[in-house]
Formats: C-alpha cells, sequence, structure tokens
C-alpha cells in the first residue's frame, strides 16, 4: 500500500494504492459525503480485488484531506476528480472509475469525459430521502459506458425496485442501508453482505474483458 498527494484545481487529493501483482485494471473509488475511504465497502473492495487482478486507488477528496466535515458542491467534487485522473492512468491501464454515494455521482457524471473503461456505483443516492420526485436517475444512465451499482435492499436513497430500467448491472446487498449495514436480526451477517459486494465487483470486472 502507498499513498500519493496529488494537487488539483479544488486542492490537494490524495490516492491509496493497493497494488494487485498482475493488474489488468484500476479501480479508482471515491467516498461519500459524510464519510472518508475508511467506509466498509471501500476497505472490503480494496482488500479483496488485488487477488482478482484489480488495482485498487481509494481517492479522498480535497476537502476531506483539507479536514473539512462539509462536502462542496457537485461541481467542485467533479474538478477534483478530475484533477486526479492522471495519476490514476499513469499506470497504463484502462481505469473503472467508481464511487460511493456522492462519489458514484462524480464517477457517472464525468465517466464518459474522462474516457472511464467503466463505472462502479456504490449505494447510488437515487433520491433525497422521502424525495423520490427528485430523481437522480439522468446522471447513472447517462454515464455512458458499463456500469454496475451496488445498493442495500433498505437504503432510504434509492432501494433497488426504485430504479428505472437501463443498461446497467444492479447487485442487491438484502436489508442493507445506504453504508451497506445489515441488521442484527438479517438472515445474512455484515461479513455475508461485504462477501456479496466483493463476489459481485470482481464478477461484473471479469466480464469487462
Amino acid at each position: 500500500m502507498t499513498t500519493e498527494i496529488i494537487g488539483t484545481d479544488a486542492g490537494d487529493a490524495r490516492i491509496t494504492w493497493h497494488p494487485a501483482r498482475r493488474p489488468r485494471f484500476v479501480l479508482a473509488v471515491g467516498h461519500g459525503a459524510g464519510g472518508g475511504i475508511e467506509a466498509r465497502d471501500l476497505r472490503a473492495l480494496a482488500a479483496a480485488l488485488p487477488a482478482h487482478g484489480v488495482t485498487v486507488a481509494l481517492v479522498e477528496q480535497p476537502w476531506r484531506v483539507a479536514g473539512r466535515k462539509v462536502a462542496p458542491a457537485p461541481k467542485t467534487l467533479d474538478t477534483g476528480w478530475r484533477g486526479v485522473w492522471p495519476a490514476l492512468t499513469a499506470p497504463g491501464l484502462p481505469v473503472i472509475s467508481g464511487g460511493r454515494s456522492a462519489g458514484a455521482r462524480v464517477a457517472c457524471r464525468t465517466a464518459h469525459e474522462l474516457g472511464a473503461h467503466a463505472v462502479l456505483a456504490l449505494s447510488f443516492p437515487l433520491h433525497p430521502p422521502g424525495k423520490p420526485e427528485k430523481s437522480r436517475a439522468a446522471e447513472l444512465l447517462g454515464a455512458g459506458v458499463p456500469t454496475l451499482v451496488v445498493q442495500g435492499g433498505n437504503d432510504p436513497f434509492g432501494r433497488p425496485d426504485e430504479f428505472p430500467a437501463g443498461a446497467y448491472r444492479l447487485v442487491e446487498v438484502a436489508h442493507g442501508d445506504h453504508g451497506l449495514a445489515v441488521p442484527k436480526r438479517a438472515e445474512i451477517g455484515q461479513e455475508r453482505a461485504l462477501e456479496i459486494v466483493t463476489d459481485g465487483v470482481a464478477e461484473w470486472v471479469a466480464s469487462l474483458g
């Protein structure tokens, strides 16, 4: 594992690399607006995917690196992501652009522009809680590249059955909330929930060719 600081027009970002021995892809994953790269699903992917030939790059947006507690506007998040992109492509491998929650929106919005090979959207915030009329489906459907959504079955930002039809694949984590946490009473435990995430992503990446 190595870490590097990348200067962007939004400030300094940080990439934590989890390299594969014989990588075929780089999976770049950004965090959400309410947390950082310590999120359980991001940690699980960084631990599991290198064994499947995927170098995982966990990207901390400049606002997190600077120690601020509130995420900036989407436009600024996109600027930060664009700024780290040259470093993500430096290994010379196809880059899968990914993120959780707000980071997933960033990945979708910028995928075509940056030439992403595919998009991984973890806990895509389809709408604000309790406001399904404020849909962000256009961002997801407009990614323009192969896309995988990993969504908790009880995510208040959008349950799997709320997602529109489209050219993307969806993996459901039963009983999962927006953080993909499952309650103790659920028929699957937290460890199994994270296995569903990592197995689903590994299978999808293998299908990308």
